[in-house]
């Protein structure tokens, strides 16, 4: 199958992906970033899978989810009846479990499971064996319990079920996950947690105060990026997936299960400002939590509980998805430095004081001793936003971002009432503006480019405006918008820089897709310069991208029309939402 032929379900601390033929290929527990029992995204079926679908059948007829929750409901429709089958992952409480129900719609339609478990990324072939009435599958620290009243045969490794659902009967699995060690866990009710799952999602979504279509347009997004929160921290993932590539049978495939500070600062800000104060206040205990320490030693990204340590390594038994090899977990860019993180941190800290949230003197302290840093380290070179693998360079956006750091402090005393070396903090935001637009500008072609004395674009150029580091107006704004329309759109969707053989600027062989963060910001930045026709027309060609279900991975090809990147992506949800809003 293709990423989006999957569906996303989870407890805000797992997730699983189900697929249209339904065949749950991924699963990790008990956090996101624990290793998978479900692994067939990156493998085969010899990597774990559990497929439930009418016998002889392969794409579902259709799918969605139930109104505004996580619970998906896939139906087939057969010669013989019409079928539904339920898949949820109750909220949290004692252990993980995820829940099939299967419910006959009309007719009698006969169905089939396979159940394949294999922990450690498709690694360990669990042992497994009858108790009490239940299925056990137990594996070093892992262990599964299965309970169903449909009779489950095991052979090779897999357990296989055949049986009969007729119109308004229903049949269900219960797939509960516990550590080994620990003493054997209780049945529950899959019809309960059905109803406590949708009354908890219904609850969640009707506290959001947008009205109308803004509503309707990003409450999907919502709903997805608490999805990715991990509930016990606040803390959001970037997505639930690793090294689904970004270019098929390319190298550029890397592991999103960690929190990156910069959409810390983003999700905070689209949770405020659509009616999620609770939420947006746990995202900033998290920030604070991982921020804390010497601010010399400030990561860009870190565990779900704020885990520092993300060594990166490789899966060398998995082939990848479609073939794209190495499959990584880890990721090694935690030790980068990325200039633009404080801006996104210290900018997020002002925008919650002005939508609202309470003062909060601890914070401050922080953000002051941060500040204190990028005044020192704001003139180095970087590996910048797109954490490239090459060379460290002098990046435009990087120095915008430290711009918005110093700004965002001034404002915070000016408008605020915070103290703090107001006169030093401007004249070092005048004298990167004046830096950028000196050595980041190239007067000839009338644009910004993506670091200092060189040539290429880089799409990070469009938040000049969205930022406030220049008016729309100004003609270098407006210059730098037409060179990116010219240089790197391909089929009106935006790349993220030039990528080529012999390329030096992120040091990785191969192509990738069209980065859809980057055509958000197109159209945020065309809708601020007064083209609000243009933006209206390629944000809706965008919202044309989501899958079925509504959810948007990294990136897209538009020469084949696909789905590329971990799936799905809290960046690019979270851009939909700031495009939404902004074009309401």
């Amino acid at each position: 199958m293709r990423i989006e032929d999957y569906a996303l379900i989870g407890d805000t601390q797992s997730a699983a992906l189900v697929g249209r033929d339904g065949s749950i290929d991924w699963l990790c527990l008990p956090r996101f970033d624990s290793p998978a029992c479900f692994a067939k995204l990156l493998g085969d079926e010899s990597n774990g899978f559990w497929r439930l679908a009418p016998a002889g059948h392969e794409m579902a007829t259709r799918r969605a989810y139930a109104g505004d929750t996580l619970i998906l409901e896939t139906v087939w429709e057969t010669s013989t009846g019409t079928v539904k089958v339920i898949d949820f992952m109750p909220p949290r409480h004692a252990n993980p479990a995820l829940v099939r129900i299967v419910e006959g719609v009309s007719g009698t339609v006969r169905m089939t499971t396979e159940i394949s478990i294999r922990f450690d990324y498709g690694s360990i072939v669990p042992w497994a064996r009858r108790l009490g009435g239940r299925l056990h599958a137990i594996g070093g620290p892992d262990s599964v319990w299965i309970d169903t009243p449909v009779h489950l045969k095991g052979s090779g490794g897999r357990h296989t079920g055949v049986f009969t659902i007729a119109a308004g009967q229903r049949r269900s699995f219960v797939f509960t996950w516990h550590p080994s060690h620990q003493p054997e866990p209780g049945i529950i009710d899959p019809g309960e947690q059905f109803v406590e799952t949708s009354r908890f999602w219904k609850e969640w979504a009707s506290r959001c105060w947008l009205p109308g279509r803004c509503r309707a347009t990003v409450i999907r997004s919502l709903i997805t990026l608490k999805a990715l929160t991990y509930s016990p921290t606040g803390g959001v993932v970037a997505a639930p997936t690793t090294s689904l590539p970004e270019h098929l049978g390319g190298v550029r495939n890397w592991d999103y299960r960690f929190c990156w500070l910069r959409d810390a600062a983003m999700t905070l800000d689209a949770l405020t400002e659509s009616g999620y104060v609770t939420e947006a206040g746990a995202w900033l205990d998290w920030l604070l939590r991982a921020i804390a320490g010497r601010p010399e030693d400030l990561q860009i990204m870190y565990g779900v509980a704020g885990e520092r340590r993300l060594p990166e390594q490789t899966l060398d038994w998995l082939p990848g998805f479609e073939g794209s090899r190495p499959v990584r977990i880890g990721n090694g860019a935690a030790g980068q430095l990325q200039l633009d993180v404080y801006g996104e941190v210290l900018n997020c800290f002002y925008r919650a004081r002005k939508l609202g949230m309470p003062p909060h003197d601890y914070a401050w302290t922080i953000v002051c001793r941060l500040m204190d840093f990028l005044e020192r380290c704001w003139t180095q070179p970087d590996e910048g936003l797109w954490e490239v693998r090459g060379p460290r360079r002098h990046f435009v956006h990087s120095k915008v971002m430290a711009w918005v750091a110093a700004d965002r402090q001034v404002r915070a005393i000016e408008e605020l009432g915070h103290t703090g070396p107001l006169r030093r903090w401007r004249a070092m935001r005048d004298r990167i503006h004046a830096e950028v637009c000196d050595r980041g500008f190239d007067p000839g072609r009338g644009t910004f480019t993506q670091s200092y004395g060189s040539r290429e674009l880089d799409a990070a150029l469009l938040l000049i405006p969205i930022v406030g580091f220049l008016p729309a107006e100004d003609p270098r704004v407006v210059g730098t918008i037409d060179a990116i329309e010219r240089e790197l759109m391909t089929d009106c969707f935006v790349l993220r820089y030039p990528v080529s053989e012999g390329n030096e600027i992120d040091g990785l062989p191969g192509a990738e897709g069209a980065f859809l963060a980057c055509s958000f910001w197109l159209a945020e930045a065309l809708d601020l310069v007064g083209r609000k026709d243009e933006a209206v027309d390629l944000f809706e060609r965008l919202l044309g991208l989501t899958n079925d279900v509504g959810l948007l991975p990294e990136e897209y090809d538009p020469v084949q029309g696909r789905h590329l990147g971990n799936f799905p992506q809290a960046f690019t949800h979270l851009h939909l939402i700031h495009t939404a809003l902004a074009l309401c």
